[in-house]
């Protein structure tokens, strides 16, 4: 980068704070509310990009595209089919939620089952959060923003070291915002950079097509519609390394109707709501976003394919770097590093977040201190926000230094709980006759059957895995709350927080989505482009 972008790349970040510390005012971060929830004020577009950001890394923009680079637009299945779930997080999930007056999902299983649960599931998705999200999205973060910039080269410095320097300014930023103006400030920053990347993400396959069009967007396109056709196809094989095409609908939608809806990180934004009708809109907004997300997250890699030919094909995560540094004007860099640079705190900062709202709320007060003030609960949030983001920051380097297999193992650890945590919640909304005691023994039994496919099933592809594993622990969950029955559940009286009228529009927007879903696998299909 030249003085130029550095310069515009400090403006933009420092404006970005700016506005969102302005935005932000409105609610006092003295009281936990205000800290860990945004005071329930959050309104569409504010919810939409803290979500997105969250969830948006930029270990997963260059990892995709690296994936597409090889495999093409089977790998849009992990963005594309993200949007059915979002649906169902709009039109069943959050009414239920936001009824019960919840700040954690874990609020919500101890309401329908017991305490004790409650904490296993809190202590998983804190235990998640440290090990295996806030380091490795530092990490890789760094990596991948030291690969487009060459921080190194800038600094004059060992590559390791400008990772070190990237995660401690991201890390302490990140924290900062936290301290300062809770979730609402992050929401509101995320809401800026979210526009940014949609930006300059779309502006990168762009130019590419144009290049590749030699001045032409429709000549590019068709370049690679004639060349690459195979690559375009959406529909993975049956034995498919990426997405096997059976899991589409099985291990997949379980999946992410884990991620999405019973997910701490991802569903406390929504909870930030104003109300029902905000909380459905903005999540509306990240399914459309999914959906079109392809086209930044996954496209450029065919992109890539058809300017570099085979040249990457070995080190395949390459590509997006190399298609930014050839098409994307020297100039800008700093409006791309300043994006990108806010993707990487959005996703530290909301990790951040929902670990301390888990061990402030569901461990400080109802454990250590059953008396605690409101004002001592956002004290303990606030050190408990230092303490974890700065223990990251020091871990982050370390990751290098790990073997694959350990950061491989790391990645899939959701695994352990994601499917009996999903059982847990459906049968919560659907079943008087689940027992506190049948969630436990369907935990516990999980975590072993997991731990075992990952030893003798290690060829057979892990949504196939999930596929089998969320209808066993469905199957034994259904089987010992009969065996072992504590009579009917039910709720008369609810803790509702919020106006819970739905979105006027909702049942329209849900068949849209749908519609636009289906639209886009017909369209990357062999009856689409990919003749």
């Amino acid at each position: 980068m030249n003085s130029f972008s550095v310069i515009s790349f400090l403006v933009i970040i420092t404006c970005v704070w700016i506005f969102a510390f302005k935005k932000s005012r409105g609610v006092s971060v003295e009281g936990a509310e205000g800290f860990f929830m945004g005071g329930r004020s959050l309104t569409a577009l504010p919810i939409a990009g803290s979500i997105i950001m969250t969830n948006l890394s930029t270990e997963q923009i260059v990892g995709q595209n690296g994936q597409s680079y090889i495999a093409g637009m089977e790998v849009m299945a992990w963005e594309v089919t993200a949007a059915i779930a979002i649906v169902l997080l709009a039109t069943v999930f959050l009414p239920k939620y936001l009824k019960y007056g919840i700040n954690t999902i874990s609020d919500f299983i101890e309401i329908r089952y017991d305490a004790k649960i409650k904490r296993i599931v809190s202590l998983l998705f804190v235990i998640t959060y440290v090990t295996s999200f806030l380091p490795v999205v530092l990490y890789s973060g760094s990596l991948v923003f030291n690969k487009i910039f060459r921080i190194d080269e800038l600094l004059g410095v060992a590559p390791l070291t400008a990772i070190i320097f990237v995660s401690i300014a991201i890390g302490i930023v990140g924290i900062l915002y936290l301290l300062i103006g809770g979730l609402r400030l992050s929401a509101y920053s995320d809401t800026v950079y979210g526009f940014g990347l949609l930006l300059c993400g779309l502006a990168v396959p762009t130019l590419g097509v144009i290049m590749l069009g030699k001045g032409s967007f429709v000549g590019g396109l068709d370049h690679i519609v004639v060349n690459t056709p195979w690559l375009l196809n959406s529909v993975g094989s049956i034995d498919s390394a990426v997405v096997p095409w059976p899991t589409l609908l099985t291990g997949m939608m379980f999946n992410n109707l884990y991620f999405w809806c019973t997910n701490q990180m991802i569903v406390q934004k929504a909870l930030s709501g104003k109300n029902l009708a905000e909380a459905q809109k903005g999540v509306f907004i990240v399914g459309f976003f999914k959906v079109f997300g392809a086209l930044f997250l996954v496209f450029p890699g065919i992109v890539a394919r058809n300017i570099f030919g085979d040249a990457l094909i070995n080190t395949p995560d390459e590509a997006y770097p190399a298609l930014v540094t050839h098409v994307f004007p020297e100039m800008l860099y700093g409006i791309f590093a300043a994006v990108i640079f806010g993707a990487i705190l959005s996703s530290f900062s909301g990790a951040l977040n929902a670990t301390s709202t888990l061990l402030s709320l569901d461990f400080y007060k109802p454990v250590f201190k059953k008396d605690a003030t409101d004002a001592q609960i956002t004290r303990f949030g606030k050190l408990v926000t230092v303490v974890i983001g700065l223990s990251a920051v020091a871990i982050a380097p370390l990751i290098s230094f790990a073997p694959a297999g350990l950061y491989q193992f790391v990645q899939e650890f959701n695994g352990l709980y994601n499917m009996p945590l999903l059982v847990i919640i459906l049968l919560a909304f659907y079943s008087k006759k689940a027992t506190a005691f049948a969630a436990k023994f369907t935990i516990y039994m999980h975590i072993i059957l997991y731990a075992l496919s990952k030893v003798f099933l290690k060829d057979i592809h892990f949504l196939y895995v999930l596929s089998v594993l969320f209808f066993l622990d469905l199957a034994v969950m259904l089987l010992v709350s009969k065996l072992k029955p504590e009579g009917d559940f039910e709720l008369k009286v609810f803790n509702t927080k919020v106006d819970i009228t739905p979105w006027k529009h909702t049942k329209v927007v849900s068949i849209i989505t749908v519609v636009v879903v289906i639209g886009t696998y017909v369209l990357f299909s062999p009856i689409g482009f990919a003749r």
